[in-house]
């Protein structure tokens, strides 16, 4: 299943990424609802009329994070993958793999059409997900100058996801600041 990385696609919002969202919510529920306190749409796809990378992101909020251990099998089922960590601290990183992903669902040579970045329910991480999501939906004139970073981030680094990741870094700090999380600045 691995393939090159394609470039990043910043693809115009799609109007199915909700419906998407809440038909793998409810297997996600079924399948470790008994340790998930929360399931959330995040990222740029949950942010009506938000252009993004054409991957679901979610994310699962547990009660402790030892709880993780018991959703790694439930989710290899719905055919998640579980990177551990994942480069944050204290996050348990899953991503559901496919042999026919669309434009801009290859990343580090895999194809995949959702990410669940997995938490301690009172884990920062969590938080700023959350408020990220919640400001973007609030202001679209935020939404809107987001969407213009990305695609000239993209566009000067689309094929290294690191520096995608780094050119996007200061604005969701600010985004974050406004939304109240000065931690998240600190």
């Amino acid at each position: 299943m691995s393939r090159p990385a394609d470039n990043i696609v910043i693809a115009e919002y799609d109007p199915a990424w909700p419906r998407l969202f809440a038909a793998e919510r409810e297997g996600l529920q079924q399948a470790i609802g008994e340790w998930a306190v929360a399931i959330e749409h995040v990222g740029s796809t949950a942010v009506p009329g938000l252009a993004a990378k054409p991957i679901i992101d979610i994310g699962v909020a547990l009660e402790q994070l030892a709880d993780a251990l018991r959703c790694i099998s439930p989710l290899h089922e719905l055919g998640y993958e579980c990177c551990g960590e994942f480069g944050i601290p204290d996050r348990i990183f899953f991503r559901k793999l496919t042999d026919s992903p669309l434009p801009g669902q290859i990343t580090d040579g895999h194809g995949r059409t959702h990410q669940i970045h997995m938490y301690q329910r009172d884990h920062e991480q969590f938080r700023w997900h959350i408020a990220f999501r919640d400001y973007m939906r609030a202001y679209p004139e935020a939404a809107a100058e987001y969407a213009a970073l990305k695609r000239n981030v993209a566009a000067r680094h689309g094929d290294d996801i690191e520096k995608y990741v780094a050119g996007k870094h200061d604005y969701i700090r600010g985004i974050l600041r406004d939304a109240g999380c000065a931690e998240a600045v600190a």
